[in-house]
C-alpha cells in the first residue's frame, strides 16, 4: 500500500427537521428579488479537503472524524463524504 492524495468533498447540512435560519433569510431575499416561485432554502456548507491517506477507505474515516470533531455540529447539522483520488 503506497497511498496517496485523495480529494474529500465534504457536504454539512443543517437538520432537516430543525430550523434552518440562514436558509430562510435567503429565501425571504430571493423572493423580495422577485423569485417568488422559491418555495424554501437550506443553507449549508461544502468543504473540499486534500487528505493524504494509505487507501480510500482510510481517507473516508479520518474525513468522519474531522467532521465529528470540527467540522460539523453533531447536534443540529448531518454530513456527508465523498471521496475520490
Amino acid at each position: 500500500m503506497s497511498g496517496g492524495a485523495y480529494t474529500v468533498e465534504i457536504r454539512v447540512m443543517p437538520r432537516a427537521s430543525l430550523l434552518d435560519p440562514q436558509g430562510q433569510a435567503v429565501q425571504h431575499a430571493l423572493q423580495a428579488l422577485g423569485f417568488g416561485e422559491v418555495a424554501s432554502v437550506r443553507a449549508g456548507k461544502h468543504l473540499v479537503v486534500q487528505v493524504q491517506a494509505a487507501t480510500r477507505e482510510e481517507a473516508a474515516a479520518k474525513a468522519r472524524t474531522m467532521c465529528d470533531r470540527l467540522l460539523a455540529n453533531p447536534v443540529t447539522e448531518d454530513y456527508e463524504c465523498s471521496v475520490s483520488p
